[in-house]
């Protein structure tokens, strides 16, 4: 006698034979699916974390020597207005800088106050390098190689700042990461840009006699 599987095939050689459940197979397909989509996902929201953490670690460096320069201006601005008794507009703009850089919340903030101080030192080099009297004195030549050092250094943090947000927003852009970027609120983050003409020569006359005053007996 033929004997019958309890699946409802008949068995094979009188042995009970076997079938697997058929939700088993899109069960698989299913899984499958699943963990092509979520391992990729999971890679890529990592790799953005990553490059979020590397923005976020050279933006504080910038901030760091953005902060030593703001905090070394009015002191080369206060030895310099010591010996000279002219010119007092470079100080006002320096002073309405510093009040915008330490109010400033987003990165085009910084940017736009950091330019205006840049702008306002580049006015007191000017002012020193006009004044004999400045340029023999100690202090202030101190000051502005401490200041110097700093803006080198602002100007090498402010290239590898960028230089990491330029990779960061083409990750959140590029397929698929831009799916994931979306869904986790990855947003495109802003360059530090240096203003227009703050690097030049604004070729101040100060209308005033370059000679030391006379001092007082």
């Amino acid at each position: 006698m033929r004997r019958t599987s309890p699946f409802g095939t008949p068995a094979l050689g009188g042995t009970p034979g076997r079938r697997f459940p058929k939700w088993l197979i899109p069960a698989g397909v299913f899984a499958l699916v699943l963990m092509l989509l979520v391992l990729p996902g999971i890679g890529s929201y990592n790799d953005l974390v990553d490059k979020e953490t590397a923005v976020e670690t050279e933006l504080s460096n910038l901030d760091t020597v953005l902060q030593r320069r703001y905090d070394l201006l009015p002191t080369l601005a206060e030895a310099v207005k010591a010996s000279l008794r002219q010119e007092q507009a470079v100080f006002g703009e320096i002073a309405r800088a510093r009040t915008q850089y330490g109010g400033a919340r987003t990165i085009g903030e910084r940017a736009d106050a950091s330019n205006q101080l840049e702008s306002a030192f580049s006015r007191l080099l000017v002012i020193i390098e006009q004044y004999p009297q400045l340029q023999s004195n100690e202090r202030i030549r101190d000051l502005q190689v401490q200041i110097e050092g700093t803006e080198n250094r602002i100007a090498q943090s402010r290239r590898e700042y960028n230089l990491v947000v330029q990779d960061y927003n083409r990750s959140i852009r590029r397929f698929p990461r831009s799916m994931f970027a979306g869904m986790f609120g990855f947003e495109r983050k802003d360059l530090f840009e240096a203003g227009a003409g703050t690097r030049d020569n604004p070729g101040i006359d100060l209308d005033v006699d370059p000679t030391p005053a006379p001092s007082s007996s």
